[in-house]
């Protein structure tokens, strides 16, 4: 039997039911292709961005990051732009980036989820909808109904619970699907996470690395001072040191003729 002729004997419920079936369709294929352009290759990714940060090319490295799709190369930007207040600071970074990402993430996954709970709810409305149609005519014409005139409500009542699970249970799976891509991608966010803190925390250290060893090369000059700056690492605070001949003396108000 052709398509329009069984829309046409479902009755009004089957417009509804049409209208839902389109939602789904729509909602799997966005998600669909919006997961396939965010799901990248997260290790191979961050390496790359370990390998320009060694060279210090931080605008670089940002820019790879804009220019990749997907919630990873957001993560890592955001770890990026964070490196000068330590893994602490990185890690909140990450994670005030993570729940925005995670959201954007589940985008529509509700709606299908809706959709493949009450397309049978909606299909046995149709259902009950026929049956009365069935029974008010038994009542109207007694036994001499014939099947004629019962079939219309019979094949609404049939037609309507075929169609409510013919829509629900493909958009059950299909939500179930969508679900593990977006827990491989929070897999893929979480590796990517781990390594980055670390990556960025070794390319900070080895700037300082770099320049600890032209401060201690000055150590020799006469009074020198330690430095203490919160952004340094930690293990460094004791050994970065500037001389007293760089740092501007505090000018006295008083004038001269006073004292």
């Amino acid at each position: 039997m052709l398509l329009p002729k069984l829309i046409a004997l479902g009755g009004p419920v089957m417009w509804i039911l049409l209208i839902t079936s389109a939602m789904a369709i729509a909602a799997f294929i966005e998600r669909l292709l919006h997961y396939h352009r965010a799901q990248i290759n997260s290790m191979e990714f961050v390496e790359g961005i370990r390998n320009v940060l060694r060279k210090s090319n931080v605008v670089e490295a940002i820019s790879i990051c804009d220019a990749t799709p997907g919630p990873v190369a957001r993560l890592v930007k955001a770890a990026i732009l964070s490196r000068d207040s330590g893994r602490e600071g990185i890690r909140e970074a990450l994670e005030e980036a993570g729940l925005i990402e995670v959201p954007r993430l589940e985008e529509k996954l509700n709606l299908l989820a809706t959709i493949a709970q009450i397309a049978p709810l909606i299909g046995l409305f149709g259902t009950t909808l026929g049956m009365i149609d069935t029974f008010g005519v038994v009542s109207q014409d007694g036994l001499y109904s014939g099947v004629a005139d019962l079939a219309g409500g019979v094949w609404q009542a049939l037609i309507c619970t075929a169609a409510g699970l013919g829509i629900a249970i493909p958009s059950y799976a299909a939500y179930n699907y969508l679900v593990s891509r977006v827990n491989s991608i929070v897999l893929d966010m979480e590796k990517a996470s781990t390594e980055i803190v670390n990556i960025v925390s070794e390319a900070a250290n080895s700037n300082w690395d770099e320049v600890l060893p032209q401060c201690q090369d000055l150590s020799g000059s006469a009074g020198c001072r330690s430095l203490r700056v919160g952004v340094f690492p930690p293990r460094h605070l004791h050994d970065l040191q500037f001389p007293v001949d760089l740092v501007p003396k505090r000018q006295d108000p008083t004038p001269s003729h006073w004292r």
